[in-house]
């Protein structure tokens, strides 16, 4: 793993004074590129400021722990607010709400709260939000104060799920630390394998904090973040890797911190797969598609600067038995360039290759022909995004180049494919106005083939 962010850390604290340039060293050896040091009060703010001038990989936030509200007054808010303009603060925080230890008075930590949400508003700079047993109230003043040119991150984020709901809907973050890690987490570890999409997730230690499970007690440092990125893989079904790029990815865009893959991607590592992105043209237009909203998938950046030749793709793959499979898919229709396609497949063939097809299911509409005779002894699997249980809730969603009839022509594909004894999935998202119950039913009872539900948001 490369390239990663410690989204929040405390370096400035007492317990790195000892060894702190050994600990920034170490953070990098572990592939913790940048440290966002993370400030709790006054003092802590000046400090940060200053341990992001001495050291290239860290930045800094500015603000006021709600712990220390009450030590929140104009002078402090207003040096503050003049630290905000710094070079290296990117963001501010951590502020929030923290009804457990009460050690300021909820009404005023509410107050600050809301002075800091306006300081991030007049600044342009994101929140980093401590929260904890207070989301109600926390929501409510984000909603009542923020607006959608706030943005922000609820750090150390606990198992709450109507929190989660709450800070997605306001189009924030989240992050995690290595108490996700801990044996007692499992409640925090369903919540990311079930609830967050990786989209929305940052990484973080809270160090000197949160060391994780096996050195629980000691202090934490960085560059053990790996721990933490090691364990949101699994719960996800992802690699290392697939976590790492994300994530940091996460952090460029909120808080511009961290190296990003900015070229656009021929070919894209996902766990174990390598995927093809061969054209960003579509001959349908999903009302739920991903490229309405990103160039990326999975941190990779997918937008085509121009289409790659059959030559360009082998030669980005390289040796295909180095991946489970090579899967044709990217930002478009693969079909809509076919003989590419096939020419790209043939040649990997030869090379071991096991070759699977993701398709919107227009390949003869497209190409005016059956192309399942094609497909055959080429690929081996092909998944069919099939998305509706009707032709009528089918043409709403996903608009169809071809118009009326193209539901039926897809379901035809289908069962082409099936005849030729290629392995057949069909696809739907859980988007608004599709049964998947009965999409389910389509696929494994009229075409007889393998169903596989998506979860709307959730890509690669």
């Amino acid at each position: 793993m490369t390239n990663l962010v410690d989204s929040h850390c405390h370096l400035d604290f007492p317990e790195f004074d000892s060894d702190r340039d050994l600990v920034i060293k170490r953070a990098a050896d572990a592939g913790i590129n940048n440290i966002i040091n993370v400030a709790s009060d006054l003092e802590g703010s000046r400090r940060s400021v200053a341990v992001a001038g001495k050291y290239d990989p860290v930045f800094a936030s500015v603000g006021v722990h709600p712990h220390d509200a009450k030590a929140a007054g104009p002078s402090a808010l207003s040096e503050i607010k003049d630290l905000s303009g710094s070079k290296k603060v990117v963001a501010i925080g951590e502020v929030g709400l923290d009804y457990y230890r009460n050690l300021s008075p909820a009404g005023l930590q509410q107050d600050v709260f809301r002075k800091f949400i306006r300081l991030a508003k007049d600044t342009g700079l994101p929140l980093i939000i401590h929260c904890r047993e207070a989301a109600d109230d926390a929501l409510r003043i984000l909603k009542e104060e923020a607006g959608p040119s706030v943005k922000g991150v609820v750090h150390c984020f606990p198992a709450d799920e109507k929190l989660l709901e709450g800070v997605l809907a306001l189009g924030m973050y989240v992050s995690f630390t290595c108490n996700i890690t801990f044996k007692n987490a499992s409640k925090l570890r369903d919540l990311v394998r079930n609830k967050v999409p990786v989209d929305r997730i940052l990484v973080e230690t809270d160090a000197p904090y949160l060391a994780p499970e096996g050195m629980r007690g000691k202090r934490n440092e960085p560059a053990f973040m790996v721990r933490a990125v090691e364990e949101i893989a699994g719960l996800k079904g992802l690699g290392p890797d697939d976590v790492a790029r994300v994530t940091t990815l996460n952090c460029a865009t909120l808080f511009g911190v961290g190296k990003t893959e900015r070229p656009c991607a021929i070919v894209y590592p996902i766990r174990n797969s390598l995927y093809v992105n061969l054209t960003n043209r579509c001959s349908s237009a999903c009302e739920f598609c991903v490229t309405k909203s990103t160039d990326f998938v999975m941190g990779h950046n997918l937008r085509l600067s121009g289409e790659p030749t059959a030559e360009d793709i082998v030669t980005a793959v390289g040796d295909p038995r180095r991946y489970d499979e090579i899967v044709f898919c990217g930002y478009g229709e693969p079909t809509l360039r076919l003989d590419c396609l096939l020419g790209v497949a043939k040649e990997l063939k030869k090379k071991g290759a096991k070759i699977r097809l993701t398709t919107n299911g227009h390949g003869n509409l497209i190409n005016k022909r059956r192309i399942a005779d094609d497909l055959a002894g080429l690929i081996d699997r092909v998944s069919v995004s099939l998305n509706a249980q009707d032709e009528e809730t089918y043409n709403r969603i996903c608009k169809p180049a071809f118009g009326p009839g193209t539901y039926g022509e897809v379901k035809k594909f289908i069962e082409e494919c099936r005849e030729k004894l290629l392995e057949v999935e069909v696809t739907c998202v859980d988007y608004a106005g599709v049964d998947m119950a009965a999409c389910e039913k389509v696929a494994t009872q009229e075409l007889k083939v393998k169903f596989r539900p998506r979860r709307h948001n959730v890509v690669g």
